[in-house]
């Protein structure tokens, strides 16, 4: 009987949150107003209410023209204040959950408040809308048979209050999950919020390894080294342990580079690849179809959004558009208003359009010239900033470099790989890497994370290139002028290739 009631339940709760979806994809534009108006009223009085007098402003229009686009170092002040006690400031609820990042800021991590609302009508509702998705294209699925494989982050020990709860995103989410979320997850949270990888791994495949694990979610470089560890420690594959595993929800870095090495080495057998975009900021979309490459925008959880054309953003030009202007194929850079207190606020996030009824997108890149591949989001004020340090330490001068990485595979952690033209050589390239790497450390929180023990990412692999080679692969293409730029840091390997192959040469 018992397996019959549950059955009917999960049926009832599909059908509900399907006739949502389906409502924000036939009007999303209503929904749209509906979610600024919502937010504008909700924050009226607080002090960023006031400052820009929300409770007279009817019409995006009004909005667009009175608040400014803003960045993480235009609200860091801010949101500081909140964390060491003052409330009402950005928004209206008590906020005391602050999710630790780093990004497209200059700091080496930024604190993103979260608040309930966040918490439950963004967060928690996206993620029940992935699992309704995925069980209406996927009706006879048996994920809630069995355990969800949850590969979480930890709360940060140096928390700057005792009252606030200061962590990856992850940790935030798995603290606050309902009852009925934790029955389905493993491992417990105890175990997910341990602060020492090293053991919470050992802990984590100690426990599911007798577990009856039908799905995943987590980032793929933190589920390749658990995944790798299971089959060493247990010299048996992921089919043989977890013969019902049937999909890998997954978001955070590109999976482009990871898919192979999943579908030969740790996945042959068919699975199912879902793909998220559940930022610190807020969960914004989400893989509605099997074996697609874009995801429906998620209209209606608390988050009104603006788009700037990339082109225009290079110019300086922050000129928005709201979501019945955006053209598909155009390349946008995302900015958002949230039920957190972000207001217009630039995540850092560049997207295009795939569809629009409904409105589905694709995460094309970032703003600033970045390395993402393993979750640790090093961006080109780090590397500037970094190799500055390595220079003076060292004695070198550099005339051109790049960076990408080296993927993680079935027997090798990641790294990173950089290219450097030297104008004068470093007295040792081995303490120039070393200073690089540790001088990245001090200046990115996500970097030093990753690169603990050598788990996920290992020490920087620095090569050293022949003179006038970055001069050669510009001429090579026809790009000899001042607008042609060499692309210092990038997520994929192509630039790097074609400069190593030209090395050879």
């Amino acid at each position: 009987m018992m397996p019959l009631i549950l059955n009917n339940l999960i049926s009832f709760f599909i059908k509900k949150r399907i006739r949502k979806i389906e409502l924000f994809k036939k009007n999303p534009i209503d929904i749209q107003k509906k979610c600024l108006d919502y937010l504008l009223q909700s924050a009226k009085k607080t002090e960023v209410g006031k400052k820009f007098k929300f409770s007279s402003i009817k019409h995006y229009a009004n909005f667009k023209n009175r608040l400014p686009v803003t960045t993480y170092e235009d609200i860091e002040g801010t949101i500081n204040r909140i964390i060491k006690g003052e409330q009402n400031l950005l928004w209206h609820s008590k906020i005391t959950s602050f999710a630790k990042s780093s990004g497209t800021t200059n700091s080496k991590s930024k604190y993103i408040p979260v608040s309930k609302e966040a918490l439950y009508n963004c967060h928690f509702n996206c993620g029940k809308d992935m699992l309704a998705i995925y069980y209406h294209n996927n009706p006879y699925t048996k994920i809630f048979q069995g355990k969800n494989l949850v590969m979480g982050g930890s709360r940060d020990l140096d928390s700057l209050s005792n009252t606030k709860f200061i962590g990856d995103l992850s940790a935030i989410l798995i603290k606050n999950l309902p009852p009925w979320a934790s029955l389905l997850q493993t491992p417990n949270k105890a175990v997910s919020l341990m602060d020492e990888w090293e053991i919470k791994l050992k802990e984590i495949s100690n426990i599911v390894i007798n577990k009856n694990i039908t799905s995943i979610t987590g980032v793929p470089s933190w589920t390749l080294v658990l995944l790798k560890k299971i089959i060493n420690s247990y010299n048996k594959n992921i089919n043989e342990i977890w013969p019902n595993l049937e999909v890998f929800f997954h978001g955070g870095v590109n999976f482009s580079p990871y898919k192979n090495q999943f579908q030969q080495h740790f996945f042959p057998s068919q699975i199912n690849y879902i793909q998220t975009y559940n930022a610190s900021e807020g969960f914004f979309a989400v893989q509605d179809k099997n074996n697609a490459n874009d995801m429906l925008l998620m209209l209606n959880h608390g988050i009104f959004y603006e788009f700037i054309l990339k082109e225009d953003y290079k110019n300086l030009n922050y000129n928005c558009i709201e979501l019945s202007e955006v053209k598909i194929g155009k390349e946008y850079c995302i900015v958002i208003t949230t039920n957190s207190g972000l207001w217009r606020y630039l995540i850092g996030d560049t997207i295009c359009f795939t569809s629009t009824f409904p409105f589905r997108i694709k995460i094309t890149g970032r703003t600033k010239h970045y390395i993402n591949a393993f979750g640790e989001e090093l961006i080109i004020d780090n590397a500037e900033n970094a190799l500055k340090k390595a220079c003076k330490k060292t004695n070198a001068i550099i005339n051109e470099y790049t960076a990408a990485p080296l993927y993680i595979n079935k027997n090798y952690s990641g790294r990173h790989h950089w290219l450097i033209e030297f104008n004068k050589e470093p007295n040792s390239l081995k303490e120039f890497s070393l200073i690089l790497d540790i001088e990245l450390k001090k200046l990115n929180s996500d970097y030093e994370a990753k690169r603990y023990k050598d788990i996920v990412l290992k020490s920087p692999f620095v090569e050293v290139a022949k003179t006038n080679l970055f001069f050669n692969w510009l001429k090579s293409k026809n790009k000899i002028g001042g607008q042609n730029k060499i692309p210092r840091l990038s997520n994929e390997r192509k630039y790097l290739e074609e400069l190593l192959l030209l090395q050879k040469q």
